[in-house]
């Protein structure tokens, strides 16, 4: 491949992956081409992409970037898994696929534009956007419900004494 043709694939490839801040490697190797459809499939429902990339051209591309930690881990055959969405999702998904896909090897991630990568196993074990939000949600409500059981505990142990009285006279 010439000069020209690696620099204009790098300056595509850098384009490309310009503002992504998370993604997943992974190596495909030795899954046949329906077996790669299924999975590139899965990872569409997440709205994340599997690519195949040169590892030189994408070191090159990632150099001063958010993904510049994973150049690194481009190591023999790879492939980048990226999404427009939950990155914890999508590494939930491959860790499904890696069951049902025995030749599918899961590599290294990088989260939300961290320095250090992270294994894509650990990823998935994170909590996604949606746990954390009921999970704050909960916890905001939670004082609430405190006071509410509070003051109701008065009321009931009145009405229960005044029942008992009612009962006693009658």
């Amino acid at each position: 491949m010439s000069k020209a043709v690696k620099d204009m694939i790098t300056a595509e490839l850098r384009g490309r992956y310009e503002g992504v801040t998370s993604a997943c490697v992974v190596d495909i190797t030795g899954m046949n081409v329906l077996a790669q459809e299924k999975l590139r499939k899965t990872l569409r429902g997440k709205s994340a992409r599997l690519e195949v990339i040169k590892n030189s051209l994408a070191r090159q591309a990632f150099r001063d970037g958010a993904l510049a930690p994973l150049g690194d881990r481009l190591v023999g055959p790879c492939a980048l898994v990226t999404s427009s969405e939950s990155t914890i999702e999508v590494a939930k998904a491959l860790l499904e696929a890696a069951k049902e896909f025995t030749t599918l090897r899961l590599k290294e991630a990088i989260f939300d534009g961290d320095a250090r990568t992270i294994s894509i196993e650990a990823l998935s074990r994170m909590r996604g956007r949606r746990e954390i939000l009921a999970e704050v949600a909960m916890l905001i409500g939670s004082p609430g419900r405190a006071i509410a059981a509070c003051l109701q505990s008065p009321q009931a142990k009145i009405a229960g004494c005044l029942k008992a009285i009612a009962d006693r006279a009658a």
